[in-house]
């Protein structure tokens, strides 16, 4: 596997992980996507799943800096993650 795709999927997963730990988050993702817990459990290494974590992210700027930020990664890496996601 490429090293730039294990990168995207890395960072997606630890932006997952991120927006899963806030409850509110959490909720609005399940809700906006709708997913139910399971299914996001069984989906949570599917390169589309990720990419559109990422998109719910970038829909809300607050959220996707604040992620930017726990993560120590600039915002674009984010966005760069879900581009390369997208073209898996």
């Amino acid at each position: 596997m490429p090293a730039q795709q294990t990168n995207a999927e890395a960072v997606a997963l630890n932006a997952l992980a991120w927006t899963l730990g806030d409850p509110a988050r959490a909720q609005r993702l399940l809700d906006l996507s709708g997913l139910d817990v399971a299914e996001l459990r069984a989906r949570a290494g599917e390169p589309a799943l990720l990419a559109a974590a990422l998109g719910f992210l970038e829909a809300h700027e607050p959220d996707l800096l604040a992620c930017a930020d726990a993560l120590g990664i600039p915002p674009s890496d984010l966005t760069a993650a879900r581009a390369a996601l997208e073209t898996r």
